[in-house]
């Protein structure tokens, strides 16, 4: 009895002891986290530094702990980003813009969205300023909307189109006897290609030569613009790299002066003697300028896709039917909501997971209006959820399109073989089955081959019906070949070009509201392990560690690898990765 009443206590005495913990850190997060009230001074400048991972949406930490100690992973949010500016246009105390970054980290859509927001900025009258110590193409791209643009008398522009790169595995598979298995359908769905061939296929060769020249038709001509350079020129000072140094830059009006940054504060001041005041992007959204203030009963849901496809709950930065289909039920039951918009950001993914949220995208299309507004990417899977909207609205430059499916399974028969290892299996039935051990064996590709047809066909059925075409016409331009917002103008596939808040008003006008406010979805709810994930004396993550030690770029490179371990079933996903350079 005694030794049950000690284990009582010391239970109890346990769970007081847990108690007293929380309490303890939440006091002292009260403490670090009680920040001094933003105040935007008289005479500010708005300075956009976007090296910070941008977003289509960034909610709040929903883990006050981990925020208040500074811990949580920085991010802005491209829709934040977007009100600021807007509510700059307005603001007396704001006189002008100064971009100011060392790189843009954001995608060519999110970037050309920020872009155009910043040339109706200068609609108000207010001047805008760049300047940088050397330009990256992208930053360039960003840099040129500006009233002036400025340069290091030592520095540089990178500005020599657009390439891109990918790796072919089939030789190293060949001589090592570990290779991918692969089953797909489409010639240009060219996710498994290098693990197929040696080289590029004259299909994706056709499609990616077409969407970086698509690409860079909307760079140049917005760059030609502003800077009041023909695209003639733009090409032979590409061709010729004529970007490189402040000589060439300024003899080819890439620029219009070489100074030194205390000498663009000065500029900054108009002249005056005393120091700019400038607020950073992040400041002025902290400020409340992040949002659009409105007391409108009605309500446009913005609802964010964004990421790859997974099967299953899904979080902030991957798709899963879970998270979405909650946040689409409870759009579609509130009676204050009259249309969804749904902002897809994604290369696409698990195929079942992008069927699920389609078929909740279907139910509601029947009681309200749905319009997409796609981001960097809606593709295969990321358009498969898009393609049942009302409208369907995409950037000029974002990847889209890749109707297409593929399987891919690694095996490791041939190693094995090399090294003197045997597999023997023992089945109570002559099932299709697959060994990574052995090769795949006819009837389990055939087996396969059959799902892949299927979902193949109902993904062209699902694309047929929403944007009514006939199969014959989506089967033409699917076979998983990937186009740009701007192509996919001209083959149906998008309805018009415009960025998010397009699509916010084109689904006020479906629903025939004028005034209203917008609500975004999915609400992320922090669970306790997760809300723990605060103390200064925790073991750094593993993602931290590898970032440290490869290096972004190199780290992106592993992170692009490690996800194809983890594609499980048949999958609707873009073909490669892109990155613009």
């Amino acid at each position: 009895m005694k030794f049950l009443r000690n284990l009582l206590a010391s239970i109890l005495g346990f769970f007081i002891a847990l108690f007293l913990l929380f309490v303890f850190f939440f006091i002292i997060a009260s403490f670090i986290g009680a920040e001094e009230e933003i105040v935007v001074k008289s005479n500010s400048v708005l300075e956009l530094d976007l090296s910070t991972p941008i977003k289509d949406y960034a909610p709040k930490e929903n883990n006050p702990i981990a925020e208040a100690l500074e811990l949580t992973d920085e991010k802005l949010a491209l829709n934040k980003i977007i009100n600021a500016i807007e509510n700059a246009k307005t603001d007396d105390k704001i006189k002008g813009i100064s971009i100011k970054t060392a790189f843009v980290n954001a995608g060519i859509a999110q970037t050309q969205a920020i872009r155009n927001k910043i040339e109706e900025f200068k609609e108000s009258g207010k001047f805008v300023y760049a300047y940088n110590d050397i330009y990256t193409q992208k930053n360039y791209y960003l840099s040129s909307v500006a009233d002036s643009l400025f340069l290091n008398p030592v520095g540089a522009i990178d500005f020599r189109g657009l390439s891109t790169e990918i790796l072919y595995f089939k030789d190293f598979e060949d001589k090592y006897g570990i290779k991918m298995e692969v089953i797909r359908h489409g010639k240009y769905k060219s996710a498994v290609e290098p693990f197929l061939e040696s080289e590029m296929s004259e299909a994706n060769r056709e499609q990616t030569t077409s969407f970086l020249k698509s690409i860079w038709s909307e760079i140049t001509d917005d760059i030609s613009k502003s800077r009041n350079i023909s695209i003639e020129k733009l090409n032979l000072i590409a061709d010729n790299s004529n970007g490189r140094n402040i000589t060439v830059a300024k003899e080819n009006n890439l620029i219009d002066a070489s100074i030194y940054e205390d000498e663009y504060e000065k500029k900054l001041a108009m002249g005056s003697d005393k120091k700019v005041n400038t607020i950073s992007i992040e400041d002025y959204i902290k400020s409340g300028k992040g949002r659009i203030s409105s007391t409108a009963k009605d309500k446009i849901a913005v609802i964010y896709a964004q990421g790859d496809i997974v099967y299953g709950e899904g979080s902030e930065d991957y798709i899963g039917q879970g998270i979405i289909n909650k946040a689409i039920r409870k759009a579609r039951k509130d009676d204050n909501v009259k249309a969804i918009v749904l902002r897809v950001n994604s290369p696409g993914g698990n195929a079942l997971a992008s069927e699920l949220i389609w078929r909740e995208l279907e139910l509601t299309k029947k009681e309200k209006p749905i319009v997409v507004s796609m981001g960097n990417y809606a593709a295969s899977g990321g358009y498969y959820i898009a393609c049942n909207a009302n409208k369907i609205i995409a950037e000029p430059t974002t990847i889209t399109g890749s109707i297409g499916v593929f399987g891919a399974i690694p095996n490791f028969s041939q190693f094995t073989d090399n090294i003197g290892i045997n597999a023997e299996q023992v089945s109570t039935n002559d099932s299709p089955s697959y060994s990574v051990f052995e090769p795949m064996n006819q009837k389990f590709y055939d087996v396969t081959k059959e799902g892949v047809e299927q979902i193949y066909t109902t993904f062209v059925n699902r694309v047929s019906a929403g944007r009514n075409m006939t199969f014959e016409q989506v089967n033409e331009i699917a076979q998983g070949r990937v186009w740009t917002g701007k192509e996919a103008i001209e083959n149906g596939l998008v309805d018009q070009l415009g960025g998010l808040n397009d699509a916010i008003k084109v689904a006020a006008e479906l629903a025939e509201i004028q005034n209203f406010r917008v609500r975004n979805y999915p609400n992320y709810k922090t669970d306790l392990k997760e809300a723990l994930k605060f103390s200064p004396f925790m073991k750094a993550s593993k993602e931290e560690i590898l970032k440290e030690t490869l290096g972004d770029e190199n780290y992106q490179l592993y992170y692009n690898i490690h996800k194809m371990k983890n594609l499980k079933g048949i999958q609707t996903r873009i073909p490669f990765v892109l990155q613009v350079k």
